[in-house]
């Protein structure tokens, strides 16, 4: 008899679908170790956020064949275990989008009206509507940072509403934006011009304290922010000092850098013009059904031989293909990354180039990884391999696939990645050398040949004298170590990339500076 394991708190409606084809236990409040002893016994584990699924629970499953996490976020998962393992990891990505959406938007009406100040003051006996004269959205410009599933419904709601929506996101082409009625902006002109901003962005190392003293000291002394997407994209401390000092009129706040919110947090001691609520995002009854009846699906369907809607890992693939795709795997996940930072987004087509050997392999898993590289610098953990194509297809990137078996400069073939849109295109190639290791081989059609490392440097200059010289020279300023360097040029004194692999990334004052030297078209900085 099929058997699964619910081991945390989930919607009825879950059970009964799982009920269909297999026995169920609801089992909560596990130990790792009770875990572990008991797994080996299921074909599948249904969790939310409270049980954590270690390497060594997926490696006592013996039976296990699909673990579903019953909501978005699968940090509580050791997916590369799972993967490797052969066990299918499933989610719930949109489940509780129109959720999330809403409560953006209530407190975006509840700071603009001070509803739970006034509703505090009426309780204890006030009644003074003077004092809590509010504002109203119709004709008011929103900000919109992050335009994904949550972020397109609160721009179409705010939109019907009589709002003028502007947005940031390097990710969404003009025609897309366009479509949806949007106009696109920088991050800094963003905060300028709304008088109202709502975040929906991951936490990445790129987004975290995004908004901070600075960001807010642009703002209107009437606008007001509003984030329920992830914690830490804020600099708390510095928006409580905002509010209190009147450098912006207030905010609506749902998730924060530390949960439970600290008691300690500057945020609790503002009193006036801030609503906080306890991360209730996805707290709604029919969110929670949702992401129920999504996974519980997904589970029954994979049980039942059928493929899975939301796997965040490779589906498809047995555990002995995803060990000879993995160098290529992790090539096209690097490209992507790196075009999509040399791009500076704004892309609306994807073309990737299988040559030679590369055209051998089965491409699908290579253009996914190739997606979830371009598109993680801006979406973070929320981007895996199945939802890549998705999100790509909801930002209007189109995704070219070709396969050239014809042999270039590489005995092993190489793959190839190009963008085009607003900034123009951008070409990326690279290899895998016979022995695993990864290799960049041109960019924007430049020769190079070095390894990708954690921090890199890419510069399009003038080929004269003295600009290496004056490039290290300035780093060594800035105590930036340089652990490699090269130079791919087509013609003598024509132009050039220079490609250095640094120890540290580099600041934005460094940057400046490398713009302002003679002869240096364009310098980018890279994180792989």
């Amino acid at each position: 008899m099929t058997k699964v394991l619910v081991s945390d708190p989930i919607d009825r409606a879950g059970i009964d679908i799982l009920s269909q084809v297999a026995e169920v236990d609801q089992l909560t409040g596990l130990s790792i170790d009770n875990l572990k002893q008991i797994i080996g016994k299921y074909d599948a584990l249904m969790i939310r956020s409270g049980t954590q699924v270690t390497s060594e629970v997926i490696e006592a499953g013996c039976n296990l064949r699909i673990i579903g996490r019953a909501g978005v976020g699968v940090d509580n998962v050791d997916v590369h275990a799972a993967t490797k393992k052969g066990v299918l990891v499933v989610n719930s990505p949109g489940g509780n989008t129109i959720a999330a959406a809403e409560h953006s938007l209530a407190l975006l009406l509840a700071v603009s009206r001070h509803v739970a100040q006034a509703h505090a003051s009426t309780i204890d006996g006030g009644w003074d509507r003077k004092k809590y004269l509010g504002n109203e959205l119709y004709k008011k410009v929103l900000g919109v940072v992050g335009l994904g599933k949550i972020g397109s419904h609160v721009a179409k709601v705010a939109i019907a509403m009589g709002m003028e929506v502007i947005a940031y996101d390097p990710f969404i082409s003009v025609d897309r934006a366009q479509q949806m009625q949007v106009k696109l902006s920088e991050l800094k002109p963003l905060f300028e011009k709304a008088d109202y901003v709502t975040l929906h962005l991951p936490r990445t190392p790129d987004t975290e304290n995004l908004v901070d003293e600075n960001l807010l000291a642009s703002m209107k002394p009437t606008a007001r922010l509003v984030n329920c997407a992830r914690g830490g994209i804020i600099d708390e401390a510095a928006l409580a000092n905002a509010i209190e000092s009147g450098v912006i009129a207030g905010a609506g706040i749902d998730v924060y850098a530390n949960e439970p919110l600290e008691k300690n947090s500057p945020l609790r001691s503002v009193k006036e013009h801030l609503i906080l609520t306890p991360h209730l995002g996805a707290s709604t009854a029919e969110a929670q059904e949702n992401v129920s009846i999504d996974v519980a699906e997904q589970i029954r369907d994979v049980l039942l031989g059928l493929p899975a809607r939301s796997a965040v890992n490779i589906p498809g693939l047995s555990a002995e293909l995803m060990d000879r795709l993995k160098p290529h795997l992790q090539l096209g996940e690097t490209l992507g990354l790196l075009v999509s930072q040399l791009s500076g987004g704004q892309f609306n087509e994807l073309e990737v180039r299988l040559q030679g050997d590369f055209a051998q392999h089965p491409s699908q898993p290579i253009v996914v990884a190739s997606l979830k590289g371009l598109l993680s610098s801006a979406l973070g953990e929320r981007i895996n391999y199945v939802n890549a194509s998705l999100e790509a297809k909801t930002r209007g990137i189109h995704v070219l696939e070709v396969k050239d078996e014809a042999c270039r400069d590489f005995a092993v073939g190489a793959l190839q990645i190009i963008t085009r849109g607003d900034n123009g295109e951008h070409t990326v190639t690279g290899t895998v050398s016979p022995d695993g290791d990864l290799r960049i081989t041109s960019v924007d059609e430049f020769p190079i040949n070095v390894a990708p490392s954690q921090n890199m440097l890419f510069t399009r200059h003038r080929d004269m004298p003295g600009i290496i010289g004056q490039l290290g020279s300035l780093l060594g300023q800035h105590n930036v170590n340089i652990a490699s360097m090269q130079v791919g040029r087509k013609i003598v004194r024509g132009d050039a990339v220079m490609v250095l692999s640094i120890d540290d990334p580099i600041p934005s004052n460094l940057l400046n500076s490398i713009h302002s030297i003679e002869g240096i078209q364009a310098a980018h900085p890279v994180t792989l």
